[in-house]
């Protein structure tokens, strides 16, 4: 079992542009066609922010078109906010704030096993490294450029820490890199 951030970034380290659209994403190509699938079928649960969770809610027809479904997700989600949000319709969600240790604790239990993927934001990604508990980042880079955004992980990380273990062409739109977290003792937080 491992702790996963798995995401799509810009060519200049964004996530999603200033106003929180992941639409730049949809032209880059068919998650069919990627490691994602394969990546999926090993998920057994998952972590999302309050923006992440809202571009879903307030595009989830787009979704449903390019997914099957509003929420293209089996596994039970954890939903970090500080605020009330709408809910999905048909999907195993638990909201969540503050320190994401225990949080991981239940997620863990809910995955049976299989990994746990941090969806997005960058800063809940952050927050799961700072705690010690980040594994593994894989990045697909798109082709495309936003100027500015949302950081990828907005956090100073300095070698050794990130190591990387792949970097592979996916399609003609993407690179995917992979990173393995070293959890050297200056990683990981004291108990």
């Amino acid at each position: 079992m491992k702790t996963i951030y798995y995401t799509a970034s810009s060519l200049d380290g964004f996530i999603a542009t200033q106003d929180d659209s992941l639409q730049w994403l949809f032209a880059l190509g068919n998650p069919t066609d990627s490691s994602y699938p394969e990546f999926i079928s090993q998920v057994g649960a998952l972590a999302m922010g309050a923006s992440t969770y809202l571009w879903l809610v307030q595009n989830s027809e787009q979704v449903k078109a390019e997914t099957g479904s509003a929420w293209p997700y089996s596994q039970p989600a954890w939903i970090f906010t500080s605020r009330d949000l709408p809910r999905i319709e048909n999907a195993d969600l638990r909201f969540a704030q503050g320190d994401v240790i225990p949080v991981h604790h239940e997620m863990k239990v809910a995955a049976e096993g299989k990994n746990i993927w941090i969806v997005g934001g960058g800063d809940l990604a952050g927050q799961f490294y700072d705690s010690g508990l980040l594994d593994e980042v894989i990045i697909q880079i798109g082709s495309v450029s936003l100027g500015s955004g949302k950081p990828v992980l907005p956090r100073q990380i300095l070698p050794p820490q990130l190591q990387l273990q792949s970097a592979q062409q996916r399609g003609s739109g993407f690179v995917e890199l992979r990173y393995l977290i070293s959890k050297s003792a200056s990683s990981i937080p004291s108990s």
